[in-house]
């Protein structure tokens, strides 16, 4: 005994694959929706017993098509499009595998499903990940349906609708575009396909917003595209790609990943400079948090582009900051950038008064450059010998980059700094910051009218 389940496409006498045809054609029973018997009628041989069901019976179907099968009978279930989509093949093996006393030869032989006879007649629209949702809520809880909306929409996919309206389910569809319009734009192309394949068959291509419901019916497949399909004459085009051409130069993937991060970010209470610095500090460590870490006063960063491109003075804590600093942006303004660590007279300092080298560092800065923009992307104790001088009034500097990273007494040193409102800062509140994060702050201030 032998059963199968055959896909006989949206309709068209053109789309049937010859091997559903030759399947057909050995059948000794067919069990379907009488309505498709039009399609197929043809390609059964003489004394072929039909059995046709309503649409709503699907179970009914394959129980009967399961107790139909007898030694030498071929049973044929038929299914529209494809039979394993949304479709009989799932309930014929679902029913076949609760039983126990028939060995049954099965096999599912498949069709041109409507969303892919819909695709060719639109051009390209599935050039990249697709998805098929079924708006029916017979079988599937509406709050899952909801969920997978949502998703679809989420993850830009193309997505192709089945039993999008009826005149019992009309309202799937409504909502079904109100999700989608929390996610897509409103000019997305959006194509219905009515009786696809079929001397009926009617397209109309619109966009989201203007989805008119009422023009759906239990007949249309309804395709949505993804945030780059555009139409082209009477096609939907969606690229194979999210970019004509990846980016290959240095500056390509550095102008490539400041577009993901500015798409990403959600702040809305800082400037368009502080938000550059912002990007820059993301960029070089591919951690989001440092938008809520990040804090400024005053316009620093405009303050200290006006400040460098007349010549300004960089101090720095530790080398490495020092040398995160675009010697580029130092030679097109002919800044300059020193660090004493390593000065001969640090020790000497460090020893005599009780010091850290960072903080005999900064001391000598300050002596030198009492106007510099001082940059701490290490040492808290350096921070700390800035606070504590700027308090005694006894220099006055361009401003204070405060990102020492750590855990001992780094937190206490950028409230410290916080404190201090008589000085342009920028702060990376936390235990967060270090050397790359420090650099790239001066680096955003260097370069915020060149973004």
């Amino acid at each position: 005994m032998k059963l199968s389940v055959v896909g006989i496409g949206p309709g068209g006498k053109d789309y049937i694959l010859p091997v559903a045809q030759q399947v057909l054609a050995t059948a000794n029973i067919v069990i379907g929706y009488s309505y498709y018997f039009q399609f197929i009628s043809h390609l059964l041989q003489p004394g072929c017993e039909c059995i046709g069901k309503d649409l709503t019976e699907e179970e009914a179907r394959a129980e009967l098509a399961v107790n139909r099968c007898e030694p030498g009978k071929h049973v044929v279930v038929i299914s529209s499009g494809d039979a394993g989509i949304y479709a009989m093949a799932s309930l014929v093996y679902q029913y076949a595998s609760t039983l126990t006393d028939k060995e049954i030869e099965l096999q599912t032989v498949p069709g041109i499903s409507a969303f892919i006879a819909a695709a060719g007649r639109l051009g390209a629209p599935l050039g990249h990940d697709f998805c098929c949702i079924s708006l029916s809520d017979l079988m599937t809880p509406w709050p899952v349906i909801e969920k997978r909306i949502q998703a679809a929409a989420i993850g830009d996919f193309v997505t192709s609708l089945y039993n999008p309206r009826s005149k019992k389910r009309y309202w799937q569809l409504a909502r079904f575009k109100e999700l989608f319009l929390q996610y897509r734009e409103r000019g997305t192309p959006v194509a219905i396909i009515r009786q696809v394949t079929r001397p009926e068959e009617e397209i109309t291509i619109t966009t989201l917003a203007e989805l008119s419901v009422e023009d759906v019916d239990m007949f249309s497949l309804v395709m949505i595209g993804n945030s780059q399909t555009y139409q082209f004459k009477n096609f939907l085009v969606t690229p194979r790609g999210y970019m004509a051409r990846k980016p290959q130069s240095g500056q390509e993937i550095q102008d490539e990943s400041f577009r993901q991060i500015a798409a990403q970010l959600k702040r809305e209470d800082v400037t368009e400079a502080d938000r550059w610095a912002i990007m820059r500090c993301i960029h070089t460590t591919a951690d989001f948090e440092y938008e809520d870490l990040y804090l400024s006063n005053r316009d620093a960063i405009t303050q200290w582009h006006n400040y460098l491109k007349e010549g300004g003075t960089i101090v720095t804590d530790v080398t490495m900051v020092q040398s995160g600093i675009t010697k580029e942006f130092l030679k097109k303004y002919n800044a300059s950038v020193y660090c004493y660590l390593n000065d001969e007279a640090v020790l000497p300092l460090a020893e005599k008064e009780g010091l850290t080298r960072s903080q005999a560092g900064m001391r000598i800065a300050i002596e030198k450059h009492p106007d510099a923009l001082f940059v701490v992307g290490n040492a808290p104790t350096a921070l700390f010998e800035l606070c504590d001088q700027l308090q005694e009034n006894r220099f006055s500097p361009a401003g204070i980059v405060g990102a020492p990273v750590g855990f001992v007494n780094v937190i206490e040193s950028k409230l410290k700094l916080q404190a201090m409102k008589n000085v342009p800062y920028v702060i990376i509140q936390g235990r967060k910051g270090g050397s790359n994060v420090a650099a790239s702050i001066v680096n955003a201030a260097f370069t915020i009218n060149d973004k």
